[in-house]
């Protein structure tokens, strides 16, 4: 992506407002409940996360020669993120050469004087600090910012992750002595024993290669996660799986063993372009379907058992040009809403210092734009908004009386009824609670008011007649997104649909299986659970009426 041409002076009035916005830090430190992450107050606490890539060549956080390293928390706060997952490689911490090394002398080594003065303008402070306390200052930025930390044992080197031969993957390669990496954690945990906002330490990134095997996970992974409690008694400790952090499928059998409880997490990573989903060349409904249920075999499952599930890592071309890619997204924003999963874009930056020998690489999967002004895809923004926040867990307003929303992933919508039976998509934090009955029927909760379909192409409406065939909803396709009822007059079958404008109409139902080049995202919605305050109790919202 070029950069921006929008003006300085536009650019800095646009964003006032938002760079203005900070989160604020939960009760810590963070605990475990069952499957959720909790606060020291006992809430829910949802990661909402950005990956920020600290652990290539310079060994420095991207971005510094592009902006202030408190302007880019700031932007992390506006785009609504509680959390960042700040990746480091070991040798930041057990190399006492490239930790001392400043971070002038770190670019310079590698020929990137144009990125050294580029930090003089924008971090003067941090140009001749050492490395792993230029890494210490993001750290605080972010606490300045409101926003959580969960360092990420990346690599043991730094570089660009990740290969099968690099390494770097499995404990014993090359450049992954499991002692030093023991030793790496513990230091790193100690370091950040007193940091407030560092509330989570994942042991390492993406294990990989010819020689990993089931057994040695146990063995080092146990050890890792002994080591930094031992050294760090307020930090979650998050284990990653194997084949790239696809799987943790031999964990539906056998648990690790640990001598502590309640901070424990396991994390799961999922690309459209790792998940053996056929995204571009078979129907969306069935791929959706097929990865999800191969997703929920290789992870998911966890959530089931009680367990915390981290997805530290998905991402997709923001661009909006890659097609499988946008199918691929859809499908996890809806898992992400049913399961009201804990999670990391990747990624933050928008371009890297040197990245595979490039420099001034352009990071398409970035948030921010290449020189790190923008947000690079701001729909995207606006879509996850809604997942940002949780809808379930521990001490939410209805904890104890979850109701039903109906989530639309391809807008990160709910819909909502307005006092003229007209619905709509809008924030889900304004949505009505609504419940989905053992007879299929959606209903406003405290109203007796259902969903009703009229006709093909007519707007849905809700009545008071719960009893025909034209209020029946039951959930079809591959995908069970489709919200799909029939038609009392002449038993037309037609599904939920949200037009352009955002009025849910009743339409027939497409793409539902066999078409390849068939998008039905328009009809897509999850019936999911939130606990979530319920704006003016449950009584139907006073919205604009149709047509205002």
């Amino acid at each position: 992506m070029a950069p921006s041409t929008t003006t300085p002076l536009l650019l800095a009035l646009l964003l006032l407002p938002a760079l203005a916005a900070a989160t604020s830090l939960p009760a810590l430190p963070l605990s475990t409940k069952s499957r959720w992450v909790v606060g020291a107050d006992g809430r829910r606490v949802k990661l909402a996360c950005a990956n920020w890539a600290s652990h290539l060549e310079p060994a420095a956080a991207e971005g510094l020669a592009r902006r202030g390293v408190a302007d880019i928390a700031a932007r992390v706060a506006a785009m609504g993120f509680n959390c960042v997952r700040l990746t480091w490689p070991t040798y930041l911490i057990t190399n006492a050469t490239l930790a001392s090394l400043p971070l002038r002398w770190s670019l310079e080594r590698l020929g990137m004087l144009e990125s050294v003065a580029g930090v003089r303008v924008n971090n003067p402070a941090l140009l001749d600090l050492p490395l792993v306390d230029v890494f210490k200052e993001v750290v605080s930025a972010l606490a300045s910012k409101g926003i959580m930390v969960i360092l990420d044992n990346q690599m043991t080197t730094p570089g660009w992750c990740c290969s099968k031969t690099d390494g770097n993957g499995f404990f014993g390669d090359k450049y992954f002595d499991p002692d030093e990496w023991l030793k790496g954690l513990s230091a790193m945990a100690a370091m950040f024993n007193k940091t407030k906002n560092v509330v989570g330490m994942s042991l390492r990134n993406e294990l990989r290669g010819p020689n990993e095997n089931v057994s040695l996970w146990y063995r080092y992974m146990q050890l890792g996660a002994e080591a930094v409690h031992a050294a760090n008694r307020n930090v979650l400790v998050i284990l990653s799986g194997l084949d790239f952090d696809k799987t943790l499928s031999f964990l539906f059998s056998k648990k690790v063993s640990l001598s502590f409880t309640g901070k424990l997490i396991y994390e799961q990573h999922w690309y459209g372009f790792s998940d053996d989903g056929n995204w571009e060349t078979q129907n969306q409904n069935d791929v959706c379907g097929i990865v999800v249920d191969s997703i929920w075999k290789k992870g998911l499952f966890l959530l089931q058992q009680g367990w915390p599930l981290f997805f530290s890592e998905f991402g997709f071309d923001m661009s909006g040009t890659h097609i499988g890619d946008n199918r691929y997204l859809t499908c996890f924003l809806s898992v992400a809403a049913e399961m009201d999963l804990d999670w990391a874009i990747w990624a933050l930056q928008g371009s890297y210092y040197i990245r595979e020998g490039i420099l001034a690489y352009d990071e398409s999967y970035g948030l921010l734009s290449w020189d790190w002004c923008t947000a690079r895809n701001p729909s995207f923004i606006k879509r996850v908004n809604s997942l940002q926040s949780p809808f379930q867990g521990p001490d939410l307003p209805n904890s104890q009386e979850p109701y039903n929303v109906l989530f639309h992933p391809q807008t990160g919508l709910c819909v909502l009824a307005s006092s003229s039976n007209y619905l709509q998509l809008g924030p889900c934090d304004e949505s009505n609670a609504w419940n989905y009955t053992s007879a299929y029927e959606l209903v406003v909760k405290s109203t007796g008011q259902c969903l009703q379909a009229k006709s093909v192409g007519e707007n849905a409406q809700l009545g008071t007649d719960c009893s025909k065939p034209s209020s029946k909803w039951h959930l079809i396709s591959n995908s069970k997104m489709h919200v799909s009822a029939e038609l009392t007059k002449n038993g037309t079958r037609v599904c939920l649909d949200a037009s352009p404008d955002g009025a849910i109409q009743t339409n027939q139902c497409k793409c539902l299986s066999v078409d390849p080049a068939c998008n039905p995202e328009s009809q897509w919605f999850k019936v999911i659970l939130s606990s979530r305050d319920i704006p003016g109790g449950s009584s139907i919202l006073q919205l604009p009426s149709h047509g205002t």
